[in-house]
């Protein structure tokens, strides 16, 4: 994405460098062709001579620097990708960084060569840095993505393999790139969150503690035997191995007294990896056990009151 961005930058300043160069053109044929007239045959087939070993000179440097400042810049990244998986263990932050040197070597050699070419190096820093705001201004949306991303692996609010929910999205993080992050959801959809307003939001980490509370809600009906109840619930509680006694034993309280039902409160702590599954089965062992206990699930009602006149 970043060489991506490098080349739509040497793009929006290509107009400006095509001026440039038909002017000097122009210029140089002008000069050359004042130069050229009244010099004798022998003369032209000097200067010739001479403007071709120059400019072979000056080819055989280019090639020489473009070579080598690419064999270099392979043994400088390799030697990077080296420590920087030695000291830093996010993948994507060394993705990155190697990506951001990659991009500022490739731009260094490129004004190396056009230095070696004669050409005034100054007008061409002048049109990156013009055409740099630019594209910024054009792209300030991607470049809030992109300043995202980069706070996003500095800090670490989330990591590959975390069960996270922002933006209204739900899912495991399986990449973090520089401008977006992709997340797969329960039903195995690919979702693409725009690192900015990620980076900037709530975001709520499931995965970061090791423990997480369950809670239900049980209704029974008014007349039946809440203590039974309340029994029934931990006997069932009891029953899953996976429920832990710390850092709280279950609990089972009478919740509210609501209009059609008395609502049980039912907390208990658990394993990230055992939430769902213990969730999904105290549901159904419920339905199945307390009807057996003589405890009814109550639907709503209403009383109507009819008045003769």
């Amino acid at each position: 994405m970043l060489k991506l961005f490098f080349l739509q930058t040497l793009s929006a300043a290509s107009d400006t460098i095509t001026a440039v160069a038909e002017e000097t053109t122009s210029s140089g044929f002008a000069e050359t062709a004042s130069e050229l007239t009244g010099m004798t045959p022998e003369g032209i087939k000097q200067a010739v001579t001479a403007f071709a070993l120059s400019f072979a000179v000056k080819l055989i440097k280019v090639l020489l620097i473009w070579f080598v400042g690419r064999w270099v810049l392979k043994r400088v990244v390799k030697l990077l990708k080296r420590i920087m998986e030695k000291h830093v263990e996010n993948v994507s932050v060394r993705s990155f960084v190697v990506s951001i040197i990659d991009v500022v070597v490739m731009i260094m050699l490129i004004l190396m060569i056009i230095g070696v070419l004669g050409i005034d190096t100054s007008s061409f820093i002048a049109i990156f840095a013009s055409a740099g705001v630019a594209i910024g201004m054009a792209l300030s949306g991607t470049l809030q993505n992109f300043a995202g991303g980069v706070m996003i692996l500095l800090f670490r609010p989330f990591k590959v393999g975390d069960f996270i929910e922002a933006q209204g999205v739900a899912g495991t993080v399986k990449e973090i790139q520089i401008f977006n992050t992709i997340v797969h959801t329960g039903d195995n959809k690919v979702i693409l969150l725009p690192n900015g307003p990620v980076s900037t939001g709530i975001i709520n980490n499931y995965s970061r503690a090791p423990l997480r509370r369950v809670d239900f809600t049980f209704s029974i009906s008014y007349g039946d035997d809440f203590n039974k109840a309340k029994e029934v619930l931990l006997a069932l509680v009891a029953e899953d191995e996976r429920v832990l006694t710390e850092p709280a034993a279950p609990f089972v309280e009478l919740g509210a007294l609501a209009a059609s039902s008395i609502d049980l409160t039912v907390r208990l702590w658990c394993k990230q990896e055992d939430y769902w599954g213990i969730k999904f089965d105290l549901n159904r062992k419920v339905y199945e056990t307390f009807p057996k206990h003589g405890l009814n699930f109550p639907y709503q009602t209403f009383t109507v009151n009819v008045t003769k006149e």
